[in-house]
């Protein structure tokens, strides 16, 4: 398995409602298109209002790397620095734990 935690920070409520938009328009196509993407969950921080936490995993690197691919992605991912005063990536090791 491969698996990432992203944090995004927004500008502003203005930027954050768009990249939630952006979100619920690329999430279903990645729930479609990629058998390989185990999870995707976003979740909003309790009391961070400007802060967006993903959660992915995939079956393996080829499964991400695919997904990386994807035109849903590549759009998310072209079209979300316009919201962003900043972006966190950590490459997590395989999950442990119920469910895994």
């Amino acid at each position: 398995m491969f698996a990432l935690a992203v944090r995004f920070y927004l500008r502003d409520a203005e930027a954050a409602q768009a990249f939630d938009q952006l979100v619920a328009e690329t999430a279903p196509l990645i729930r479609s298109e990629e058998p390989a993407t185990l999870i995707y969950a976003v979740h909003t921080v309790k009391d961070a209002p400007l802060s967006r936490v993903f959660y992915e995993l995939y079956a393996d690197r080829a499964g991400f790397d695919a997904h990386e691919e994807q035109p849903h992605v590549k759009r998310f991912l072209s079209e979300r620095e316009q919201y962003l005063t900043g972006v966190r990536v950590e490459f997590l090791d395989a999950p442990t734990g119920k469910g895994v």
